[in-house]
């Protein structure tokens, strides 16, 4: 694989990966109710890992070439993501408030969920990726250099998520008043970015 191409793409990630959405809302109410980060940041890798594993066997290429599978998939993740938006912002995370038990058990399951349905991860791998690998040369086959860049993409994920999730609670949690207005604008971000796929996907149609 060209070096070239493998950090172009790990520029191109990082700036995705850093734009605030659903998984860093996720993260940040982790942390402000005293949460395990670590847990929910492996759910949410554990995600694009499934979306990695998919690309790599090609599925990928297939929904990207079935135009209503595209759309049921898009509608799947807009739906989602103004559920998860609607709920932040009805009940915005509070320092220390909602540790539970149960709650910690289910912690690695919906960040899967959230990523795994999140809109903005199916763009990475069924847009952005793809320009990225090399087809011609001497090279790895396209399914090994689908993986590596998969496998970037989720080290991008752990090391941002956990830098967020450490920061979020250290800066924020002495502080109701901020958490709650952060949390509330992760929400009408969600509800924003969900509303424009949606919109935009059943204009398609």
């Amino acid at each position: 694989m060209d070096s070239g191409l493998l950090f172009s793409f790990l520029a191109v990630d990082l700036l995705l990966v850093c734009v605030p959405g659903a998984d860093w809302a996720y993260v940040i109410a982790t942390a402000l109710r005293r949460g395990s980060v670590p847990r929910a940041v492996a759910g949410l890798v554990c995600g694009y890992a499934l979306h990695t594993a998919l690309a790599t066997a090609g599925l990928a290429v297939l929904v990207a070439g079935s135009p209503k599978l595209l759309t049921v998939l898009t509608v799947a993740g807009a739906g989602y993501l103004l559920w998860l938006g609607w709920g932040v912002l009805r009940r915005p995370a509070v320092p220390g408030a909602g540790d539970t038990a149960a709650g910690e058990e289910r912690l690695f399951l919906r960040g899967a969920t959230i990523s795994g349905l999140n809109p903005k991860g199916l763009l990475l791998y069924l847009s952005v990726l793809p320009q990225f690998l090399t087809l011609r040369g001497a090279h790895l086959p396209v399914p090994a250099q689908t993986a590596a860049l998969g496998l970037l993409h989720m080290a991008c994920c752990a090391a941002v998520y956990l830098t967020v999730g450490a920061l979020s609670r250290a800066l924020l949690s002495a502080r109701p008043a901020a958490a709650r207005a952060v949390t509330r604008t992760s929400g009408a971000a969600m509800l924003g970015i969900g509303a424009v796929l949606l919109a935009e996907r059943l204009a398609a149609v």
